[in-house]
């Protein structure tokens, strides 16, 4: 006799709906508001007294073009470097660097920078100033580290002098007012200054700009009177007439060279676009930092309720478990 066929379905393991999930999840956002809505607030203040607690940063750019090609002063060197090594001589130079590159490295190196900022009395404002007051056009000088009537820099709570080194003050240049950017392809040069001040911003813009240039002519012309003192030398210590008229041609190309120097009113760099006062401050960005230091304030909460609700759940399994 045949048994009849029981159909046995298999029992299937129950998972809980994602929507089952999310509800638990809402619920707990929803029982923890309350610390998500304080954490809101209290960043969102703080980023509010923050951002209006910075001073307004100016910035000043001027757009700079090689002021120097392939014929200038070391072009002619380069020329004629073959000729003095006939001579038996070498004029040295660096005949084949390019001089906007040399005059780049060298306007961002300490020595550049420390003799600039001393040649222009810059160490109060860059040091010692908290502000601008545009009313009066004057610095606001914080009367903890500098004393204006004295011109004397105080002492701190330990005694010690507050008066910068010139490590720090380069330092600090270079970080928060210097920057220098170039175009690859075009070969321009962007140089900009940061300032509390718009009209100083503007002012050590050009002021670097100008100082580069006659630092490079200086260097190069020193350096070419140099080789002239030293050709005219080595002319009066021969008498072969085909050697004398090599040196007279080198002293005629480093005699060009100190002429084309002193003829540059823009030596190295070239302003293509000077800088201005800027009338609009480029720092600080307040309202993305108050947009920032809520959205933190505001994942902090989460973070901190759904941490709130794991140490319940665990104290609540504990509890069952010790009940069992």
């Amino acid at each position: 006799m045949n048994q009849p066929v029981v159909n046995q379905v298999a029992e299937q393991p129950y998972y809980p709906d994602d929507e089952i999930d999310l509800r638990e999840l809402f619920d707990t956002l929803w029982r923890g508001k309350w610390i998500i809505l304080l954490f809101t607030i209290v960043f969102a203040a703080a980023g509010v007294f923050y951002a209006l607690s910075k001073p307004n940063i100016y910035q000043a750019s001027v757009l700079l073009a090689p002021a120097q090609d392939e014929g200038g002063a070391g072009g002619l060197r380069g020329q004629l470097g073959g000729l003095a090594s006939l001579a038996g001589i070498s004029l040295g130079g660096g005949g084949g660097a390019n001089p906007t590159l040399i005059a780049k490295e060298v306007l961002q190196t300490r020595a550049f920078l420390t003799d600039f900022i001393h040649r222009h009395n810059l160490s109060v404002p860059l040091m010692a100033a908290e502000g601008w007051d545009e009313k009066n056009e004057k610095w606001i000088i914080d009367l903890e580290k500098y004393n204006p009537e004295t011109n004397q820099w105080l002492n701190d709570k330990d005694g010690k002098s507050q008066k910068p080194t010139d490590w720090d003050m380069v330092k600090k240049f270079k970080e928060e007012y210097l920057s220098l950017s170039e175009n690859k392809d075009s070969g321009m040069i962007t140089l900009s200054v940061k300032n509390l001040a718009p009209p100083a911003a503007k002012d050590w813009a050009a002021k670097l700009v100008h100082d580069i240039n006659e630092h490079m002519r200086e260097q190069d012309v020193a350096e070419a009177e140099a080789r002239i003192a030293y050709l005219e030398n080595k002319l009066r210590e021969t008498n072969i007439a085909g050697m004398q008229q090599v040196f007279y041609q080198l002293i005629e190309s480093e005699t060009r060279t100190v002429m084309l120097a002193n003829a540059q009113s823009e030596y190295v760099f070239k302003t293509i676009d000077p800088a201005v006062v800027p009338q609009e401050k480029s720092e600080p960005k307040r309202a993305l930092i108050c947009v920032v230091a809520t959205m933190l304030g505001g994942m902090l909460g989460v973070f901190t309720v759904f941490v709130i609700a794991f140490v319940r759940s665990g104290k609540e399994q504990n509890s069952d478990r010790a009940e069992i």
